[in-house]
C-alpha cells in the first residue's frame, strides 16, 4: 500500500479546465475603410487638368469608396458630368458641398476661399507649387487643423517621385515642343527652326539637369534634329541619361565657365532640376542670362519649386513668357496642363492605387503611419508644420512628423 505522504504534487493547472478544447478563434479581416473623396473644379491658374478620370472614379466606387465630383470639373480635359454619374459619382453643383468630403483631391493648390471651406482632420493632396506659397497660405492651413500632403513630395516604394515623374515625362517633351514655337519670327523668336535643314546647322539647345525631364527633352530634340548640350553635378544621372537616350551625348558638370560658354551659344536653354524637399538652386545667374543671344529662348520647367535660372519669374498659360535682356522667358508652373486629358489621366493611375492602399490599410493616417514614402509628402500635419524647408523660409516653427504621428496613436 503506497505512502500518501510520498505522492506527487500536481499543479492545479493541471486539475484546472485550463488544457480543455478552447473555441477556436477566426481571423477576421479589417473592412475597408470608407470615405467620401471630393473633386473640386480648378478655378486659378489656368488650371485645365483633374484629379480623377471616370475609369478611376469607376474603380473606387466598386471598391465601396463614395467620389463627389464638382459639376463642370472634367470639362476641360473634355470628360462630361454624364460620364462620371454613369461610372457611379455624385454630381454636385456647389464647392462648399465638395468640401464636406474626407479627401480633397485637386490638380492646383487651394485657393484662400477653399481653404475657409475645409475643416479639421480632412486630408488634402494637392501640389505645393512653392513660388506661389506664403506664411499666410500655410498659417490659414494649420489653423484648419488639415493633414496636407504635397503631389510632388509623395514617394513610392523606390524612393522616387512618382507625379513628378510621369508629368516630368510630359513636360520635358512639351518644353522642347514649346521652345520650337517660341523660336517663330510670328512668336518674337529669332526664326530659327529647331531641327535646321539641309545645308542649315540646326538649333543648339542647353538642358540643365539629367532627370527624367531632361531625357525626355532629349529624345524630342534629337528627333527634330536639334544638338544637345547636358549639364548636372551627379555623374551617375549622366551616365543612366546616355543609356537611356542610347548615344554618347555632350554632357558636363554645372562648371560656371563652361556652362557660361555653352549658353551664350545657345538658341535654347531648358531648366529641368528637380529639388527633393525644397527650393531649386539656382544656377544661371542674371549676367550668364544677360550674355545669351537676343531672341534666344528659356523654358524653365523647374519655376514650380521657384526656378534654377535667377532671372525666372511665374507666369501662367493665359500670359506664358516676358522678355528679360532680349532672352524669351517661358515660366509656366502647370505645363502639362497645355495636354490636360493626357495628364488627368497620368495623376488619376497614380492617385486610384494610393486611395485604395489607403483603404485597404484602414485610412489615410495609418498609411502615414506605416508608409514612409507616403508620409514624404505631408508638410501640415492637423496644426502643425512638418516640413522643415517651409519652416525656415518663412520663420515659422516646424515638427516632426514621426513625433507627431506616434503621440497621436
Amino acid at each position: 500500500m503506497s505512502d500518501p505522504k510520498r505522492k506527487v504534487p500536481v499543479p492545479e493547472s493541471l486539475l484546472s479546465s485550463y488544457y480543455e478544447t478552447q473555441p477556436e478563434r477566426l481571423a477576421v479581416e479589417e473592412r475597408h475603410k470608407i470615405w467620401k473623396v471630393g473633386v473640386p473644379k480648378e478655378e486659378t491658374l489656368q488650371e485645365n487638368r483633374i484629379a480623377l478620370v471616370p475609369s478611376s472614379v469607376k474603380t473606387l466606387i466598386a471598391k465601396g469608396q463614395h467620389v463627389c465630383i464638382q459639376a463642370g470639373a472634367g470639362e476641360k480635359t473634355f470628360f462630361s458630368d454624364l460620364e462620371y454619374s454613369e461610372k457611379g459619382a455624385e454630381i454636385v453643383l456647389s464647392k462648399e458641398d465638395v468640401f464636406q468630403s474626407d479627401i480633397i483631391l485637386k490638380v492646383a493648390p487651394p485657393t484662400p476661399a477653399e481653404i475657409e471651406m475645409m475643416r479639421p482632420n480632412q486630408i488634402l493632396i494637392s501640389p505645393l507649387q512653392l513660388p506661389i506659397i506664403t506664411p499666410e497660405y500655410l498659417t490659414k492651413l494649420r489653423e484648419k487643423r488639415v493633414i496636407a500632403l504635397a503631389m510632388e513630395y509623395i514617394q513610392d516604394k523606390w524612393g522616387t517621385f512618382p507625379v513628378v515623374r510621369i508629368m516630368s515625362e510630359l513636360a520635358g517633351t512639351s518644353a522642347v515642343l514649346t521652345a520650337a514655337e517660341l523660336m517663330a519670327t510670328t512668336r518674337g523668336g529669332k526664326g530659327v527652326l529647331l531641327g535646321g535643314v539641309s545645308g542649315v546647322q540646326p538649333a543648339r539647345i542647353v538642358i540643365l539637369g539629367a532627370g527624367i525631364v531632361a531625357e525626355y527633352a532629349i529624345h524630342a530634340a534629337l528627333g527634330l534634329g536639334a544638338e544637345v548640350r547636358v549639364f548636372d553635378n551627379n555623374v551617375y544621372k549622366l551616365k543612366r541619361l546616355q543609356n537611356a537616350v542610347g548615344r554618347r551625348l555632350y554632357t558636363s558638370a554645372i562648371d560656371s565657365t563652361a556652362l557660361e560658354k555653352e549658353l551664350m551659344r545657345a538658341d535654347v536653354a531648358i531648366g529641368a532640376i528637380h529639388s527633393k524637399s525644397g527650393r531649386t538652386p539656382v544656377v544661371v545667374s542674371e549676367d550668364m542670362v544677360r550674355k545669351m543671344k537676343p531672341g534666344a529662348v528659356i523654358v524653365d520647367v523647374s519655376i514650380d519649386q521657384g526656378g534654377c535660372f535667377a532671372t525666372s519669374r511665374l507666369t501662367s498659360l493665359d500670359n506664358p513668357t516676358f522678355e528679360e535682356h532680349g532672352i524669351i522667358h517661358y515660366c509656366v508652373p502647370n505645363i502639362p496642363s497645355k495636354f490636360s486629358r493626357t495628364a488627368s489621366m497620368a495623376i488619376s493611375n497614380i492617385m486610384t492605387p494610393i486611395l485604395l492602399e489607403a483603404a485597404q490599410m484602414g485610412g489615410m493616417e495609418k498609411m502615414l503611419l506605416f508608409n514612409r514614402y507616403f508620409r514624404h509628402g505631408v508638410y501640415m500635419y492637423k496644426g502643425h508644420l512638418t516640413n522643415d524647408y517651409l519652416g525656415k523660409r518663412f520663420n515659422l516653427k516646424s515638427t516632426n512628423l514621426e513625433l507627431l504621428i506616434t503621440s497621436n496613436l
